[in-house]
């Protein structure tokens, strides 16, 4: 198991409540948690202490990027592990591939900042499979988070 931390952070111009929200819903996370390039399909959801999600990640062009689950797809099982409103968001992802570099599992936290102007948010990935580059890990989290941003910022 890996032990690669990465992080990302960005101030986004929302109260904190208005970005946990954002996680609650199946449609919302569809809509801005997939990186630039990839578009997601919810396949099951359920946003509770232990509950979760399972997610399909589709690469918008093919041969695009090489999946992890197909061709062009990842797909990802995502627990929740902890979730506490307002302030942070606890989950714990395993990933299908056959291929040992990207089995595993990873570790998620969000936490939410509040402060002057919005909310500060960071994502901190913990154990990410060694498969991952950790390049592409870096723009793809702060893809997401500058989806995240649009979609609270224009009122989800």
């Amino acid at each position: 198991m890996s032990k690669r931390i990465d992080t990302a952070t960005k101030r986004i111009h929302a109260p904190a409540a208005a970005i946990y929200a954002a996680f609650a819903s199946a449609e919302a996370m569809a809509a801005w948690l997939p990186p630039k390039g990839m578009k997601g399909e919810m396949l099951k959801f359920s946003f509770r202490d232990g509950g979760g999600y399972r997610m399909r990640l589709i690469y918008e062009e093919a041969g695009q990027g090489a999946g992890k689950t197909s061709e062009d797809t990842d797909e990802v099982e995502v627990r929740f592990v902890k979730l506490v409103p307002g302030e942070r968001i606890e989950e714990s992802v395993n990933f299908d591939s056959e291929d040992e570099a990207f089995a595993g599992t990873m570790r998620i936290i969000w936490l939410l900042d509040p402060g002057p102007g919005g909310t500060e948010v960071t994502v901190r990935c913990e154990d990410v499979p060694p498969g991952i580059a950790a390049e592409d890990h870096e723009e793809a989290l702060a893809s997401t988070l500058e989806n995240l941003a649009a979609f609270v910022e224009r009122g989800g």
